[in-house]
């Protein structure tokens, strides 16, 4: 078995690594502080073809295949995780949804501008309560035909990228009763009658990559919208997450990845009795032990993208594992910085916020283990 990168993708992993350097980690500690998206990175992204990572090059985008995703992912979360993740919801979400299930005229109107960093998509399914039915999971945001055109009504919560994207994929109830389990998922541009902005969600990491509510008020959008056919919304959500579920687990490998760097950095320089704390087995093993981890959630995570690419599921594992690796990864890094490292002097407490956000996004670690449980034959 052959593990390692071709030369192209090496160079798209310098180039991805030198852009995050130069551009995205010198504000990053700022963008979390303010809790702010910067328009201006995405666009840069835009112009180095990032944004476009997943989209086909019938229309403008690199047509590019997971792992190539999950490299561009990892680098973009060594710099800080709030921008990996902004980008792995506009394309791996919001991107992927529009390339897997839309029509052609829905490919055309909105790949293109997304491909290219015009416009900044996002993916609404989360609501502030689900009810389980006989047959599953409801919806509680209605989406009801009128004519040649949908109505909708509710509400979405912990949208990512919200207020700033210009294109979401919403998901709403099509059935004929409030108890169906039926749903389906619709394309609303930013500026639609009816489609209003919420509260903007003040959350422990990952500050940088805003989250905010939606409400939908008598938000009548065309039939051409829809995405899929009717009735086609949990289908489209649970492949959309699958096709892309690798990108969690490298946006988890670069966080941590960042924590070893600058923990191994500070234990060369800072010194107890006369000597580099590096020097002391006590750290010296907790910093093999990061890479340890790291390196095997890395392989892991550049296996389930593999899978991806076949058509095959698996990336349970690799969610389950990297995300589990950044978390004791950014903890331990707290704990090699002393004092500082709950300190704002180094970026070790924001890597430790952002790995709980990687533990709970999409999909918790408990729900990973379930999905693990089932490809066992256990459940």
């Amino acid at each position: 078995m052959d593990y390692s990168l071709s030369e192209e993708l090496e160079m798209i992993r310098t180039m991805v690594r030198d852009f995050a350097s130069e551009e995205v980690a010198p504000t990053a500690a700022l963008r979390d502080e303010e809790e702010r998206f910067d328009r201006h990175l995405f666009e840069m992204m835009g112009e180095l073809g990032l944004t476009g990572i997943l989209v086909p090059e019938l229309y403008g985008g690199l047509g590019s295949d997971a792992l190539t995703n999950c490299l561009v992912l990892e680098e973009l979360a060594r710099a800080c995780a709030s921008t990996g993740y902004t980008l792995f919801v506009h394309s791996g979400l919001a991107g992927m949804a529009i390339s897997m299930f839309g029509s052609e005229e829905q490919k055309k109107l909105f790949l293109g501008p997304m491909g290219n960093g015009q416009k900044l998509g996002a993916y609404a399914w989360s609501e502030s309560t689900h009810t389980e039915g006989a047959s599953g999971l409801i919806l509680h945001t209605q989406a009801l035909r009128d004519g040649d055109n949908y109505v909708l009504q509710g509400a979405k919560f912990f949208v990512t990228n919200a207020g700033d994207a210009d294109v979401y994929v919403v998901f709403a109830s099509t059935g004929n009763d409030a108890m169906s389990r039926e749903s389906s998922a619709f394309i609303i541009e930013k500026g639609t009658p009816g489609f209003l902005l919420g509260k903007k969600e003040r959350k422990l990491g990952l500050r940088g990559s805003p989250s905010m509510s939606i409400e939908l008020v008598d938000c009548r959008i065309p039939i051409a919208n829809r995405l899929g056919e009717e009735g086609d919304g949990l289908r489209i959500a649970l492949q959309t997450l699958e096709s892309a579920r690798s990108g969690i687990a490298a946006l988890a490998v670069g966080l941590a990845q960042a924590a070893l760097d600058v923990s191994v950095s500070y234990a060369k320089t800072r010194k107890q009795f006369g000597k580099p704390i590096a020097q002391q087995q006590a750290i010296a093993f907790k910093l093999a032990n990061m890479a340890t981890q790291i390196e095997a959630a890395k392989l892991l995570t550049y296996q389930a993208a593999w899978r991806e690419s076949q058509g095959a599921v698996g990336g349970a594992y690799s969610n389950l594992f990297a995300g589990d690796t950044a978390m004791a990864v950014t903890i331990e890094a707290v704990q090699i910085h002393g004092g500082y490292g709950y300190t704002k002097a180094f970026p070790v407490e924001r890597y430790m916020r952002d790995a709980k956000m990687l533990q709970m996004i999409e999909a918790t670690m408990d729900e990973e283990r379930r999905a693990i449980a089932r490809l066992m034959k256990m459940r």
